[in-house]
This record gives C-alpha cells, sequence and structure tokens, in this order.
C-alpha cells in the first residue's frame, strides 16, 4: 500500500508541477506530461519497472477519448466521411509502410522484418493528435477532419496487422536456460492461453458470426438499452451512479470487443456513435471527461518513462536521425495525399505535420512482433526509441505549423482575394454570426455596405441568401481602400480574430482620423486594446444579451419592469465609464490580477456602482410613496 501511495504522489506530483509549467510556455499539455515522465523516470530515478504496467491501464484513456469523440459524431456525419476512411486513410497506412519497408531494406533488413517495421511506424499518435487538436480548437478544421479520418483508419487497421504479424515469423529460435530446459523465442510466460475469448478455436466462419454478433450487441444495446437504464439509475438520486454507469458502459464494450479479438478503441468509438443522438449524450461526456484527461495524462507519463536512456545515450545521433527521417518520410506521403485530396494552405500543413508521427499503438504492433518472432529484440529496443522521441518531438510539429499558418495569413488572402468594384458609406470586416447582423440590420435600413471577410464558405452562403460580400482579407490596406476606406462613414470591425481587430481598427484610425468605428471585442482586455487603438463604439459581443438576463432575472424577483430596465441602465452607462477609467491603468504587458492600480480602481468602481443602484432604488420607492 506504501509503494502505491509513493507512486501516485510521484506521478501526480509530477504531472502537477510540469503540465501547468509547459502551458504557460505555449507548448501544450502533452509535451509537458512526457516532460514530467522523463523527469521521474530516466533522470532523477524516481520510478522503474512499473510504468510499462501502467502503461496498459493508462491506454485505457485513449479508449474513452475515442468514446467521447463518437459522441459528437452522429452516425450520418461518420457515413459522410466514408470517401476520407477509405481513401485517404487507406492510402495513407499503405504508402507509408511500403516507403518506410524501403528505408528498412536498404537498411539490410530482410522484406518480412522491414514489412512489420513498415506497419508499426505507419500509424501515427492518437492520443497526442487528438488532444493536441481539441486543445488548439483545430478539429473543426479541413485539416483537422483528414487528420481525425485517417486516425480512426489506423485504429481499425490495428486489427488486421495484428492477424497478419504472425504469418511474417521466420523459424524460432531455440534458448538454452540456465537449468538446461530448452525453450522457443516468444514463449513463457505469457500466458495467452488463458486469455478469456470468444473466438478462439472456432473456425472463420464462426469468429465472423461472433465478432459481427458482438458489434449487433453494442449498437442494439446503445438504441434499446440505454434509455431504460439511464432512466433506473435516476430514480436513485445518487449522482456518483451517473459514474458508475458512464465507466461500466465504456469499461463493458471494451472487454467485449477484446473478447472477440476487436479494439477496445474502436468497439468505444463505435458505442459513441449510437449514442451520438441520445439525451444522455451531454451526462455521459461530463462524467467521462475527467477520467479521459487524467488517463491520457498518465499514459504520456509513462511514454516519458518508459525511455531508455542509457540506449539513447550510446548513439543519440543515429537515434534521433531515424526519428526524424520517419517524420520526414511520413511527412512527405501525407503532404502528397493531402494535395491530391484537395487540401489547402493551412489544412494541408496540419494533416501533414500533425500525422507524421509513430504512434502508441506501434509501442503495441512491435512487442507483439518480438513475442512472435517477426522483429529481432535487439531491433525492437531501438524502434520503441524512435516511437518514443518521434511522439516527443510532435508537439514541435505542431508550434511549426503555428509558424506556418502565420506566415500563410496574407499571401492565402492576396491569392483569394476578389476584386472590389463597389463603395459604399459602411464597411462592415467580418461577416460571422456578429457582424451578419449588424449588415442584416443596416441594409434593411435602406443604407449600402461593404461585406469583407477572409472566409469563402461564410461569403458563398451569404450570397446564396441575397447578400452581397467580398472575399479578401479586411486588414489589407488595398482591400480598404478598393471598399472606400477613404470616403466612408462607418466602419464596423467584427472579425473572430482579436488581433486582426485591433490592427484594423489602428489602421483605419490613422488614416482617416474622422471615421466612426465600432468594433468587437472578446473580452474586457480586448475593449482596452481597442480603446487605445481609437475605436469610438466597443462591443462586447456577451455583454448585451448578458445585461438583457440581468433584467429578466430581476423582473422576476421582485422589481417592476420599469425598475429592472432602470438597473439595466445604470449598469450599461456605469460599466461604459468603468471601462474608460480602467483603460487608463491597465497594462498590456501586466496581467490584470498582478496590477495592483488596476485591482484598487476596479474595487472602487464596484462600490461606486452598488451606491448608484441602491440610490436608485432608494429613489424609486421614494416616488411610489
Amino acid at each position: 500500500m506504501e509503494n502505491f501511495l509513493y507512486q501516485a504522489t510521484i506521478y501526480l506530483g509530477a504531472a502537477v508541477i510540469a503540465v501547468p509549467f509547459a502551458a504557460r510556455l505555449g507548448l501544450g499539455s502533452v509535451l509537458g506530461y512526457l516532460a514530467a515522465g522523463i523527469i521521474i523516470g530516466p533522470l532523477l530515478g524516481l520510478v522503474g519497472s512499473e510504468t510499462q504496467e501502467l502503461q496498459h491501464f493508462a491506454e485505457f484513456g485513449v479508449v474513452m477519448m475515442l468514446f467521447l469523440i463518437g459522441l459528437e459524431l452522429e452516425p450520418r456525419a461518420l457515413w459522410d466521411m466514408r470517401h476520407r476512411l477509405i481513401g485517404l486513410g487507406g492510402l495513407q497506412i499503405t504508402v507509408s509502410t511500403l516507403a518506410l519497408m524501403a528505408a528498412a531494406m536498404a537498411a539490410g533488413q530482410t522484406w518480412s522484418v522491414a514489412l512489420a517495421i513498415g506497419l508499426a511506424l505507419s500509424l501515427s499518435s492518437t492520443a497526442i493528435v487528438l488532444q493536441t487538436l481539441s486543445e488548439k480548437g483545430l478539429m473543426r478544421t479541413g485539416g483537422g477532419r483528414s487528420a481525425f479520418s485517417v486516425l480512426l483508419t489506423q485504429d481499425i487497421a490495428v486489427i488486421p496487422i495484428l492477424a497478419l504479424l504472425p504469418l511474417l515469423a521466420s523459424a524460432p529460435i531455440m534458448l538454452i536456460n540456465s537449468d538446461g530446459s530448452i525453450e522457443r523465442a516468444g514463449e513463457g510466460g505469457h500466458g495467452h492461453g488463458a486469455d478469456l475469448s470468444l473466438v478462439e478455436g472456432l473456425p472463420g466462419w464462426g469468429v465472423t458470426l461472433v465478432t459481427i454478433a458482438a458489434v449487433a450487441a453494442v449498437v442494439l444495446a446503445g438504441i434499446y438499452l440505454t434509455r431504460p437504464v439511464f432512466r433506473y439509475i435516476h430514480l436513485s438520486r445518487l449522482r456518483e451512479m451517473y459514474t458508475a454507469l458512464a465507466l461500466g458502459i465504456v469499461v463493458g464494450i471494451s472487454f467485449l470487443m477484446t473478447l472477440v479479438g476487436l479494439s477496445p478503441a474502436l468497439g468505444a468509438f463505435l458505442a459513441g456513435v449510437v449514442l451520438a443522438n441520445s439525451e444522455f449524450r451531454h451526462e455521459l461526456e461530463s462524467d467521462l471527461e475527467p477520467f479521459k484527461g487524467l488517463l491520457l495524462g498518465l499514459f504520456f507519463i509513462t511514454v516519458g518513462a518508459g525511455i531508455n536512456f542509457s540506449l539513447f545515450f550510446a548513439e543519440p545521433g543515429d537515434l534521433i536521425g531515424l526519428a526524424l527521417l520517419v517524420i520526414l518520410a511520413k511527412g512527405v506521403v501525407l503532404y502528397v495525399l493531402g494535395r491530391t485530396f484537395g487540401l489547402k494552405g493551412r489544412d494541408r500543413w496540419l494533416f501533414t505535420l500533425s500525422l507524421a508521427q509513430a504512434g502508441e499503438f506501434g509501442f503495441v504492433l512491435v512487442a507483439f512482433s518480438v513475442q512472435q518472432n517477426v522483429i529481432p529484440t535487439s531491433v525492437s529496443e531501438k524502434l520503441l526509441l524512435i516511437i518514443a522521441l518521434s511522439m516527443l518531438i510532435t508537439p514541435l510539429l505542431f508550434i511549426t505549423y503555428d509558424f506556418i499558418s502565420n506566415q500563410m495569413t496574407e499571401k492565402v488572402s492576396s491569392e483569394e482575394a476578389d476584386e472590389i468594384n463597389e463603395q459604399g458609406p459602411v464597411i462592415i470586416a467580418g461577416i460571422g454570426r456578429f457582424g451578419q447582423i449588424v449588415n442584416r440590420l443596416v441594409q434593411a435600413s435602406g443604407f449600402k455596405t461593404i461585406v469583407l471577410d477572409n472566409n469563402m464558405e461564410t461569403i458563398q452562403l451569404m450570397r446564396r441568401f441575397g447578400y452581397k460580400g467580398f472575399l479578401g482579407d479586411p486588414t489589407r490596406p488595398e482591400l480598404l481602400k478598393a471598399a472606400g476606406l477613404g470616403k466612408a462613414r462607418v466602419l464596423v470591425a467584427a472579425m473572430n480574430d482579436k488581433s486582426a481587430v485591433t490592427q484594423l481598427v489602428a489602421y483605419a484610425r490613422r488614416e482617416r482620423p474622422d471615421l466612426h468605428i465600432v468594433a468587437r471585442a472578446h473580452d474586457r482586455n480586448h475593449v482596452y486594446e481597442l480603446y487605445r487603438a481609437g475605436a469610438d463604439d466597443i462591443v462586447r459581443e456577451t455583454f448585451d444579451a448578458s445585461l438583457r438576463a440581468g433584467r429578466y432575472v430581476l423582473e422576476n424577483v421582485g422589481l417592476s419592469e420599469f425598475e429592472a430596465d432602470a438597473a439595466k441602465r445604470t449598469f450599461y452607462d456605469h460599466d461604459r465609464y468603468a471601462v474608460q477609467q480602467l483603460a487608463e491603468v491597465w497594462d498590456p504587458n501586466i496581467a490584470p490580477t498582478e496590477n495592483a492600480a488596476y485591482i484598487k480602481r476596479a474595487q472602487e468602481l464596484e462600490k461606486e456602482l452598488e451606491l448608484a443602484l441602491t440610490n436608485q432604488t432608494s429613489a424609486e420607492e421614494q416616488k411610489s410613496a
């Protein structure tokens, strides 16, 4: 018990220290977990061989992650992905395997060993890639969806790969033990015969029938049993029972998939898709999310702790070079496939750089290949290190993507920009959910608007509904000039990108000191930036809606409609005044929570607000008396 508590303290303590530090540096949580594992394992030696056992347990985090992703996908959406799953994913695995196999054969490996190496290295890291895409909000981009399709195909492909590897085995090597007994390599101690299985010993058609029956059972249970079970649990009125049920669903499905020889991750994903339309979907998400995060974090820590640094230090240059060679080879294949399947610009680079590493399933395939006498132990040790190194490099690949993406902004806009042949009194930059309402109101009132947006889909959608817009980056001076910035009366800066809004406001104010600028702010700090940049009217995108909601609350807790409206107006006027006051003491180089002058003035203004609302209530009571 003491040893367990000691190990738990070490793992959790390392995560709590390293992950926030990595996140503050902008490196992401994955690199933080990997660094934590390296520190407590190879560097300090605080953990040892138990990391391999923990890794098998922590891999359940990947299963939970795929279940939660399945909850986000309706079956129709999955059907729509079929071309990417079969075409893009299938080609990635095939071409990457052949390229890496050729490289291994060039290095002197036999074709069977080279094929096993190619298959193991062709798979990418589902855990790292999906976690990072989710953190960075890139899952819904074209590149993110394509990467997810390939990862899902790879998870499915693990099953036939595991079936293929034993066919590549060479004659087993005879080993003489210290007691004189003879043993074949890969035998002994594994206890595979004791593993539970529903398909062991069955003919091929029997295995197929049992497998189909298991998948059908998951689908039917998700459709017909989930609702009554949740209702039964609901009657207990115990919050922990919901968590127990959520865990039971994932664990049970994973166990069933294991019994029929399928991937637990695949089964969990299928169950998530089935439950995507369920009214209990959000309940399941909220119950499983903390477990998924902790288990994935533990998995990354064990990867870092399991790195064989003695072997690494013996040949660091060769191993790093081989890891980079794997990334380069897969990257070239991915880039060509991305271009073939119509991915452009940022999406193509995201697709290429996010999937260029080897993945956690590579550990499984390499270990299985050693057991089946396909890959020699000496080669497997280097392979495991190459896989781990490529996973460690992955966060740097995402940083490279961020750099390339930022550099591509003007180039992409320049190539796609429309020729602007109209001008008007009102220029609206950005026509998303904020700008479209402004545009409809102004146009419906009889005023002409010139709409600029750098999103092709948004512009095309506008045109289908009869509104005209021009494609182009609203921050480009030549486009603003063509749109009539020199003669316009009002500019509305309504883009989604905070920095782009600030940049546009500052440029327009320099060019037209007399122009009236209405700017969309994302939060209070952005308000201060826009205030200094020269915006006349600054609208926080959720402020007015929240103020309206507050008025409804006041009306239903005792105030009359008139009193609630008066309180709303007082709050609105005071907030505008407070923003101007706080903008004077706001410092962009200091966080508001660390800015003493800001905090002091904010507290004073809050007291002034309370006093103003109290005085207003007293005045209303005196009038009514």
